[in-house]
């Protein structure tokens, strides 16, 4: 299959190239020098390339970095996807488009009210979280209309390569850095919030089936189905480091978690294509130490 990665710089989009090659599919990815808004350059890359599939990652993906800059992440994550899929309506290629969202879509849920499922409700509690919402229903609105568009809504994914401004990866470095200063604590932010975390690597093996086999129209949930906090994630990347030291809370990276759980139900997206997890929670988190343990070897 001939197909084209949007946003294929990020940690998501190297993992999905990588894999979408070792699976046989011709891969081109948009450049990074062109803006998902720019209409002309991305209509003149959909021509050349005619790919039969695109997976639109492109996206200011922090959710904290949201509040900071509200305008410009709405700008990319939603007026972004509106141009992809308007320019596609005026294509002449035949193109099924994967959307990636987030499940930070659903905002704060009540305890009663999980796991949650693709009917839940939406109560998007950050910037970042509405503009996927808008994203979202561009796709919707779009494939109500013929379009062959479907949704993917993933929860955390984490795995090596991800950047320290995300939690488990910056444990992970500060645990590596610990051990190799022979520190005896590190700082860290809140500790209590839950999230449901998948492998990045089986992540991208999800959206290549719903490539292949998904309905258009539909949503999906990308997750495992286990909430972790991020307290016993860091007790456990310590156990794995080999090495026993103290956490201490610094006010700078205590920021209150605006969801302070998600948990999702993956039924839906295994009934539908057949995917489950490969990859065990606790090699997930040693190869995230690997990576940390090889790239500051390289500084």
């Amino acid at each position: 299959m001939r197909v084209l990665i949007t946003g294929a710089n990020g940690f998501v989009g190297t993992w999905l190239a990588e894999w979408l090659k070792e699976s046989g599919d011709d891969v081109y990815c948009l450049s990074a020098d062109i803006d998902i808004n720019d209409e002309k350059r991305i209509a003149s890359a959909i021509q050349d390339i005619g790919p039969e599939a695109i997976y639109h990652l492109a996206a200011l993906s922090h959710v904290g970095d949201s509040w900071g800059n509200p305008r410009e992440v709405f700008k990319v994550n939603a007026l972004g996807t509106l141009n992809l899929v308007e320019v596609l309506k005026e294509s002449v290629v035949n193109t099924r488009l994967l959307i990636i969202s987030s499940a930070e879509v659903y905002g704060k849920i009540a305890q009663e009210d999980l796991p949650l499922t693709e009917s839940s409700r939406l109560k998007p509690a950050t910037p970042y979280a509405v503009s996927k919402v808008a994203a979202e229903f561009i796709g919707l609105q779009a494939s109500l209309g013929g379009a062959d568009i479907l949704i993917a809504r993933p929860f955390n994914h984490v795995g090596p390569k991800q950047s320290d401004k995300f939690v488990v990866s910056a444990l992970a470095k500060r645990i590596v850095e610990a051990k190799r200063n022979k520190s005896d604590f590190i700082s860290v932010g809140n500790l209590s919030s839950k999230r449901d975390y998948t492998d990045v690597r089986s992540v991208v093996k999800c959206y290549r089936l719903l490539m292949q086999k998904g309905e258009s129209g539909q949503i999906y949930n990308i997750c495992s189905g286990e909430a972790r906090s991020v307290e016993d994630i860091a007790h456990k990347l310590m156990e794995l480091a080999g090495i026993s030291i103290e956490f201490r809370i610094d006010e700078k990276l205590a920021r209150a978690s605006d969801v302070p759980v998600l948990l999702g139900s993956c039924d839906k997206v295994r009934k539908a294509v057949g995917w489950d997890l490969d990859i065990d929670f606790d090699d997930t988190l040693l190869d995230t130490l690997n990576y940390w343990e090889n790239t500051l070897d390289q500084l």
